[in-house]
């Protein structure tokens, strides 16, 4: 709709990720002393602006299924650099959990015509450096989990308004001609959509293990496949139930099971 009415998607996110920071400066102002942790915050606005803006062009440039697949490798990098930069234990029926929940999520993205699953063009390099960005920006979120979540992610709506930004130049993406409804729309989809999004998310990273949060963000898969079946009308098979079934039983097990909330990270890597 947004396209249509002559707002790209470029311009919708940043201009919506710019009123979700307008929104909240009042809010934040006096909570901006980041001190030694600045390193941190630099890192999770530049990954999660990069996290965003690279896999926006990989949908817009490409329909390869591979592409979506390696985004979902996400989980599999959380748990990778969360045990190096946290020093987090995984626990062993994690491992197991994250393998039937990843199982699961290739189950409902597999495409039978693909030759192979590796990386092979720039749609699918920009969908893995996209997913790895992403848990690179989940892994700094929990890392500085002293700090206020508004903060944090008011920080991250910048990375993905300025990276959003360099690539509407970049692209040379032309100044939208739309109506004042449709801005208004923008805004809305801001403050209502992203906003809300990003700050369920900063909450639940913040205070759960990154081996957790990484199963549960597979639940984004099903929703969309919800979305899909009562939006587009799009038709559901049998590998989406399955693999849908998997996911669930996976974050249920996970999420209920082993680390206590709000579990601080090891002494001397926070």
């Amino acid at each position: 709709y947004l396209e249509v009415n002559g707002i790209s998607a470029f311009w919708h996110t940043t201009k919506g990720y710019a009123a979700a920071i307008l929104l909240a400066l009042p809010i934040i102002r006096g909570k901006t002393r980041i001190g030694h942790q600045c390193p941190y915050y630099i890192v999770m606005i530049f990954e999660a602006g990069s996290a965003n803006q690279t896999i926006l062009i990989q949908m817009i440039d490409s329909t390869d299924e591979r592409a979506m697949q390696l985004y979902y490798i996400e989980p599999v990098s959380t748990l990778i650099i969360s045990r190096f930069v946290l020093d987090e234990h995984i626990v062993r029926r994690n491992y197991l959990l994250m393998a039937v929940a990843m199982a699961g999520a290739l189950l409902m993205l597999w495409d039978p015509e693909l030759k192979n699953p590796w990386p092979n063009s720039t749609a699918d390099w920009l969908a893995l450096t996209s997913g790895m960005a992403f848990a690179l920006s989940n892994v700094m979120i929990r890392k500085i989990q002293d700090q206020p979540v508004l903060l944090k992610t008011a920080s991250t709506w910048l990375g993905v308004g300025l990276i959003g930004l360099g690539a509407i130049l970049v692209r040379g993406e032309p100044i939208p001609d739309a109506t004042a409804q449709t801005f208004g729309l923008v805004v809305l989809l801001g403050v209502a959509g992203f906003m809300v999004a990003t700050l369920a998310l900063q909450y639940g990273v913040t205070h759960m293990p990154a081996q957790k949060s990484a199963v549960l963000l597979l639940f984004e898969l099903i929703a969309g496949g919800v979305s899909a079946w009562l939006l587009a009308g799009e038709e559901l098979g049998m590998t989406e139930y399955v693999g849908g079934a998997m996911i669930i039983v996976s974050g249920y097990l996970v999420a209920t099971r082993g680390h206590k909330q709000n579990e601080p990270i090891p002494e001397g890597h926070a």
